[in-house]
């Protein structure tokens, strides 16, 4: 059976009993928060890896990675060979006002051009200006963490083996050549 008002001084009690325990908030702007490792923050951009191959773009579900490029002519470094033609990016740019942060480009990326970062503060006050540029991205790959380290009891990758293998056959010619010439 409850009598009128009991409500009233449940609530009452609730607030009485946590006004006397320490406040556990962070004041955000004066204390930046503890971030986990792999924060999702924004994604950077590491312009010398990106090779205008347009995969992020392709595969981005939201569409919100715009890439605009030209081709460039190198000349032939041999005068029997021809001339080469390369991708040169032109604008890398991402709308994060349509972005989900599902890290797909990131994934696809082949050349490593893409990264997440965990800065997060880059609010704006109108949409528009949520597009971010090259250059705005490529500043946020200052804070990109480094990754973590390799697990020393994992498994040498079979790669790394065959060349240290190619390293030291190569290593032992070089000293059998050495000593034969030395011997004579």
């Amino acid at each position: 059976m409850s009598f009128p008002g009991s409500g009233l001084a449940k609530g009452l009690a609730v607030t009485l009993r946590t006004m006397t325990k320490k406040t556990v908030t962070a004041q955000y702007p004066d204390v930046q928060p503890e971030l986990p490792p792999r924060t999702r923050g924004v994604i950077a951009l590491l312009e010398e890896n990106c090779t205008v191959c347009m995969l992020c773009a392709r595969e981005c579900p939201d569409w919100c990675i715009y890439i605009d490029s030209h081709k460039e002519t190198l000349p032939a470094a041999d005068p029997n060979a021809r001339a080469r033609t390369r991708n040169v990016l032109d604008r890398f740019a991402i709308d994060f006002s349509l972005c989900m942060y599902c890290g797909i480009c990131i994934e696809v990326c082949p050349f490593d051009a893409l990264f997440w970062s965990p800065e997060f503060e880059y609010a704006e006050t109108d949409i528009l200006e949520l597009t971010h540029e090259r250059d705005k991205l490529r500043e946020w790959m200052w804070t990109v963490p480094a990754p973590p380290a390799l697990d020393p009891a994992a498994e040498e990758p079979k790669e790394i083996a065959t060349a240290r293998k190619a390293a030291e056959k190569l290593a032992a010619a070089a000293a059998a050549a050495a000593e034969a010439g030395g011997s004579e």
